[in-house]
């Protein structure tokens, strides 16, 4: 125990270190804020108190609300909210949070009895989850991949704890005080575990599927024995994993009188398939097709843990765990780790979320990142493979294979930075236009006045706002709800300049009162639509 310990602090200083100095290095680079969707998730933060309308209705809909609220005590600073450095912060932590967790899986779960095979491949499994490059370069920015697989992976650690300790109070052996001590560490576990589940479904929707997985693990075990110390931590178990979904179903239908606003609005990945089917579109790789959908999936993964051929050693490790897992009867944690293998090839074929990548049709990049979440199974199994070669051999062997496992881990973790890390050339190649666009757009921004308030819709260039330094409560826009509806009926009473890019509400309204806008500057980029700055005519008063 004592010896774990100084492990874990150790691993938190390496993964602090890690953290920062990769936060640094993309920082200075200025590609933290090349995501859209990062961009997108401070400027969320940011309007719950910077708005027209500020509260917890501008979270708005179908992005989860944890990462947002989280976010917003280090976007006050406006230095931090321009940068997107403030944006960073939650990731950092979770990406901290989840290599303890991965380490914990293994020397505080049972899973490996022997502490020294145990504390072998906790090392190894950190190593696969933490020096991965493209959760490096994910957990620099505000994306909520590093919180969502923290959480996971925590939320493992908890069931496994719990089960545990309810195999550890069924022992006859054992005196009154001995079960009494094991139905307590039960109860706190069980109790993290709803926290770590609950955390995990207000982050991402892949969450809530694990937490339908971990009722039927809680009930099978209560169902094994009369545990009446457990029925008052049980039920707030079922009740708070079951409250989560159902007030976010409440929320949608309160403010958008639909409670599955966040699944089929006109914001929701569906409508935008929709929407770009009745462009004439191609449909997408998958579309409909769920073993299709699991092939670009299980190729994503495969693209984001290794680059090269040595990604075969990674599968290879991944089918011995899995096996050994079944052969222990470690049903729960195989389900829960391989969770993503159906949850995402159904919202590929059924939910209008398309992943597209530079090998397979149509060799472009698009939701790539995805596939990250099936790292942690994969440190997992190589942790698992690792440990066993480990017991098995002599300390000459085991040097060996240390020396052979850190060689081929730097190797492909080496060859994949040499290559850039798919979710950064992802990133790289889907900004190049749209920062160009909106540095063009900021710079003609900052010309005006700076209490001067603007019509904007939001929706696809907030980051051109951001860059210049315009406060959100200047900026009438979608998330004033009646206030935008008025401003685009009646800019001239609302606004001082207006904003309008080819194909979003505002450009639709000022088509139609062209006699009361004066056109002031007009942005083009290519692979953006044009936009056009108007002055109000109560601007030019």
């Amino acid at each position: 125990m004592h010896r774990h310990r100084r492990d874990s602090l150790v691993l938190t200083l390496l993964a602090a270190s890690a953290s920062l100095g990769s936060f640094l290095y993309f920082f200075l680079h200025d590609e933290i804020l090349l995501y859209g969707d990062a961009v997108a998730h401070i400027n969320i933060a940011r309007r719950v108190f910077d708005s027209l309308t500020p509260g917890p209705l501008q979270l708005g809909t179908v992005w989860l609300p944890l990462p947002h609220v989280l976010t917003i005590p280090f976007v006050i600073w406006d230095w931090a909210w321009r940068t997107g450095a403030g944006g960073s912060v939650v990731s950092m932590a979770a990406y901290v949070a989840g290599v303890l967790g991965v380490a914990r899986l293994f020397w505080g779960t049972g899973l490996s009895p022997n502490p020294t095979v145990a504390r072998a491949s906790g090392w190894m499994a950190t190593l696969v989850y933490g020096a991965n490059p493209n959760l490096l370069y994910l957990q620099a920015t505000a994306m909520t991949e590093a919180l969502s697989l923290a959480l996971t992976i925590w939320a493992l650690v908890f069931y496994l704890e719990f089960v545990n300790a309810m195999s550890e109070s069924r022992r006859i052996e054992l005196s009154v005080t001995q079960r009494d001590f094991a139905m307590r560490r039960a109860r706190s576990k069980l109790e993290w575990l709803a926290i770590a589940l609950a955390a995990g479904m207000l982050t991402r929707y892949d969450a809530w599927l694990l937490a339908g997985v971990a009722w039927a693990g809680i009930w099978w075990q209560l169902k094994q024995g009369a545990f009446p110390s457990l029925a008052k931590a049980a039920k707030r178990f079922f009740l708070l994993t079951a409250l989560v979904p159902l007030l976010w179903l409440a929320y949608n239908f309160g403010v958008f009188g639909n409670p599955l606003e966040f699944a089929i609005g006109p914001y929701s990945a569906r409508a935008i398939a929709h929407r770009s089917a009745q462009q004439g579109m191609a449909t997408y790789p998958g579309e409909r097709h769920v073993l299709v959908a699991a092939l670009y999936f299980f190729k994503a993964a495969k693209l984001n843990l290794a680059a090269g051929k040595i990604v075969g050693v990674f599968l290879l490790a991944g089918a011995f765990g899995a096996t050994w897992l079944l052969a222990r009867r470690k049903f729960g944690l195989l389900t829960m780790l391989a969770l993503p293998l159906l949850f995402y090839p159904l919202s590929m074929a059924y939910g209008g979320v398309p992943i597209f990548m530079p090998v397979w049709r149509p060799f472009s990049y698009y939701n790539v990142r995805y596939g990250l979440q099936l790292l942690p199974a994969f440190a997992v199994c190589v942790g698992i493979l690792f440990g066993v070669l480990w017991g098995a051999n002599g300390k000459f062997v085991r040097a060996s294979l240390c020396g052979l496992f850190l060689a081929l881990l730097a190797a492909s973790y080496a060859g994949e930075w040499r290559a850039v890390p798919i979710t950064l050339r992802e990133a790289r190649i889907n900004s190049a236009s749209r920062i160009e666009f909106e540095k063009e757009l900021a710079a003609e921004l900052e010309r005006l006045p700076r209490d001067a308030t603007l019509l904007m819709y939001t929706g696809n260039h907030v980051g051109a706002l951001q860059r210049a330094g315009i406060h959100l409560s200047r900026v009438i826009n979608e998330g004033n709800y009646s206030i935008w509806q008025n401003a685009l009926a009646q800019p001239v009473a609302y606004a001082q300049f207006v904003v309008a890019m080819q194909g979003d509400p505002v450009w639709e309204a000022a088509q139609k009162l062209e006699a009361q806008l004066i056109p002031v500057a007009r942005i083009e980029v290519p692979g953006q639509a044009p936009a056009v700055l108007y002055k109000t005519a109560s601007a030019a008063r």
